[in-house]
Order: C-alpha cells, then sequence, then structure tokens
C-alpha cells in the first residue's frame, strides 16, 4: 500500500462503517442483471464487510452480490459481516481454499447471468459497477476488465517473465490481452470453456492464479478481452489487508510465468 492511499484509505472505511444497513439495502436504484461474486481468505475477515459494503453502495442493484468462503471459515465470521446478509448479498459456503473460488463457484450456481469478479482488499468506487455495466452493453461477447497486461513471449515461443507483460507500442493479438481481478472483471455468459470449473486441473496448472486460468478458458472459447473507454477511479486499498498476497509469490518469484507457460503447453495455445 503507497503512503499516499492511507489518509483515503481510512476516510473511505470510516465513511462506509458508518452507513446504516437500511441505506445499503436501498432499493430505489437501476436493476442491472449481473452477479458479484468473490471470496475471501482468514486474515482478512475483520475487513470484508467493507468490501461488502462498497459494494452495496453502487449506483446500481445487481441481481446478486456473493461471497464464497470455505464452511469452517463461515463460522468465524463477524456480526458485522452477517448483519449485511439479505436477498441482495449471501455468504454461501465452499470446500476449496483457492482464489479460483470467486468464479468458479458463481459460474456453476449462476450459468445464465454475466458476474463481475472483485477481491475482498479492496474498496470499490460507486460508480464501479455502472461502468462496467455501460462497456458491457456495448460489447455483450468480450470481457470487461479495468486492469489488464499484454501477454508476451519469446522468439521461440516461450514465455517472458512476468513483468515483462507490458503493452507493446501496436497491439498484435487482442487475445493476448489478459484481465488482471484486482480491478474487476465482467464476463459474459459462455464466455469461459467449460473446462473452467475442472479443480483438478486448475489446482495442477495454475493453483496460485486464477486471473491466468480463465485467460486460457477464454482463449479455449476465443473470447477476447478489453477494457472499458470510461473507468471508474482506481480501487483503494483497506489497510493491511495486503500483508497476506498471491502477487507477492507470483511476481517476485515470477509464478506467474511458470504458471501460465503450463497452461500453453497443456492447451497448446498459439500465439502471433
Amino acid at each position: 500500500m503507497k503512503v499516499k492511499e492511507i489518509p483515503i484509505s481510512i476516510f473511505t472505511s470510516s465513511y462506509l462503517a458508518l452507513q446504516s444497513t437500511t441505506s445499503l439495502l436501498n432499493t430505489n436504484k437501476k436493476y442491472v442483471d449481473v452477479v458479484v461474486s468473490l471470496t475471501t481468505i482468514p486474515s482478512r475477515i475483520n475487513s470484508i464487510h467493507l468490501v461488502i459494503r462498497s459494494l452495496l453502495k453502487q449506483t446500481v442493484r445487481p441481481t446478486k452480490i456473493v461471497l464464497w468462503v470455505h464452511k469452517d471459515l463461515e463460522k468465524k465470521l463477524p456480526k458485522r459481516l452477517h448483519k449485511l446478509r439479505s436477498d441482495l448479498f449471501e455468504i454461501m459456503p465452499t470446500e476449496g481454499h483457492s482464489s479460483h473460488r470467486k468464479l468458479v463457484h458463481s459460474l456453476t450456481a449462476y450459468p445464465n447471468t454475466p458476474i463481475v469478479t472483485c477481491d475482498d482488499d479492496l474498496l470499490y468506487p460507486k460508480d464501479w459497477l455502472e461502468k462496467l455495466w455501460a462497456c458491457a452493453a456495448k460489447y455483450p461477447d468480450k470481457i470487461i476488465a479495468n486492469q489488464t497486461r499484454y501477454i508476451r513471449y519469446q522468439e521461440n515461443g516461450t514465455v517472458k517473465p512476468y513483468k515483462q507483460w507490458v503493452y507493446p507500442s501496436k497491439i498484435e493479438d487482442p487475445m493476448a490481452i489478459i484481465a488482471i481481478g484486482a480491478g474487476g472483471v465482467w464476463y459474459p455468459v459462455d464466455a469461459l470453456n467449460k473446462t473452467v470449473t475442472d479443480q483438478d486441473l486448475y489446482m495442477r496448472l495454475a493453483p496460485k492464479a486464477d486471473d491466468l486460468w480463465f485467460k486460457a478458458m477464454a482463449i479455449l472459447n476465443n473470447t477476447p478481452t478489453i477494457s472499458p473507454t470510461e473507468k471508474s477511479r482506481t480501487p483503494i486499498p483497506i489497510i493491511g489487508s495486503q500483508k497476506v498476497a498471491l502477487k507477492k509469490t507470483n511476481i517476485g518469484a515470477d509464478k506467474n510465468r511458470v504458471q501460465w507457460q503450463a497452461l500453453v503447453d497443456y492447451f497448446d495455445i498459439k500465439t502471433l
């Protein structure tokens, strides 16, 4: 977390914590047919209610907000989170522990509804969902992501280190654009290959990289990823919530490169 983000994080967290449940569950909003889906880990159970509050505070109302948690963790969730449960916000138990849960379970539970994923350590601006929805209305068959990278390869076809996954001066392969989950990602119905829910396979090939797994599934279905022309502000990190994060290992030890190479090899993903 950057030092300059601390004051705004404190202010936004305090503001959201003071909002009444009645105001958060206001039904007099434009309805958007989409499920917002996320998961969480033990180190964030005391702050996840702030994330949910930021999602309930959106300018549009989704079909459902679903928090998938391991069944053992459900018993440890704080009262301030349970108080938010309603017909709009549900807490659902799972068996797994991986970050893939934020999408794969909702794909099964809501197969005919678009799904937006987000992270459990960020506070989302109130127009975040509305702007994703507006872009999805224009491009209904594409994955919409606020944060993206461009997968880069060596001349011999092997994957370059993750830190080199930057946009070239000219995009040669639109399918090389990958959605990064933190900023929020809109997945239209049938955007991903049916293999996406194969837990044994994703835990073997990309156990610590759900974004990479979902990208491979998008390529198998020939679904491109784009960024919205008009984005909301960058989500605000919650103080202390990022002490445990997959990106530290995946980026620092270049595990993203290793896992993407495994996916490329297994699915024989072609590059331009």
